[in-house]
């Protein structure tokens, strides 16, 4: 597995309005959106492509179009959905899955509640979309998922992790003959003994969305 922090003075700035209490979840909501373009960005670095002949107004040449089977992005219900748009404006003609996953809060361990994904998803990249990278637990099942379906590359982008999260998710995908990329804006201090990210910016859903009861 492989991490990689975009250190982006942009990234910094508008994480520090995230993590800010007195957002609100409007403002919340468009900063989560402009932070996913930046990291969608480096998340697509290796993106696959295939050659395409064109014409310019002065010439023929060769450039490059999306490959097929196109790249699946997986937002994790709800708060995935925050970083749908931001994700989707980078990569217009992707397909969209969906992935319900619930965490216990007790014993921190991740199931799966609702999917709309492909039975089929041999040779696809796969993106998948987690605004943070807590205990780890929730973004290792969704991997694991994806892969039991045939995917063969799977990028997460998560707007912020914890060092607890990122060890737990590489050692419960060592035996894994996949390429897994986190990209991530922030590694921060540590969890707390709620599983919360220190420092962090909350509950995402919840500020994204308002709290449910």
């Amino acid at each position: 597995m492989r991490t990689h922090v975009a250190d982006h003075p942009l990234i910094a700035h508008k994480l520090t309005y995230l993590r800010d209490e007195t957002t609100d979840s409007p403002t919340f909501r468009r900063l989560a959106d402009e932070l996913v373009t930046l990291l969608a960005y480096e998340a697509t670095r290796d993106v696959r492509v295939s050659p395409k002949d064109i014409r310019t107004p002065v010439g023929p040449t060769t450039g490059v179009k999306l490959a097929r089977p196109k790249p699946l992005v997986v937002p994790i219900l709800r708060a995935g959905l925050g970083m749908l748009d931001g994700m989707m404006r980078l990569l217009p003609t992707a397909e969209v899955g969906f992935l319900g996953m619930v965490r216990n809060e007790e014993t921190l361990e991740a199931s799966t509640y609702a999917e709309r994904l492909p039975d089929d998803l041999s040779g696809r990249q796969c993106y998948v979309l987690d605004p943070m990278l807590a205990t780890g637990g929730t973004l290792a099942a969704a991997v694991r998922f994806l892969v039991d379906r045939g995917a063969n590359d799977i990028t997460a982008l998560c707007l912020l992790a914890a060092p607890e999260g990122v060890a737990r998710l590489e050692q419960e995908l060592a035996d894994l003959d996949v390429p897994v990329t986190v990209v991530t804006g922030a590694i921060d201090e540590k969890l707390n003994d709620k599983g919360y990210i220190v420092p962090g910016l909350g509950d995402a859903g919840d500020r994204l969305y308002g709290v449910a009861e």
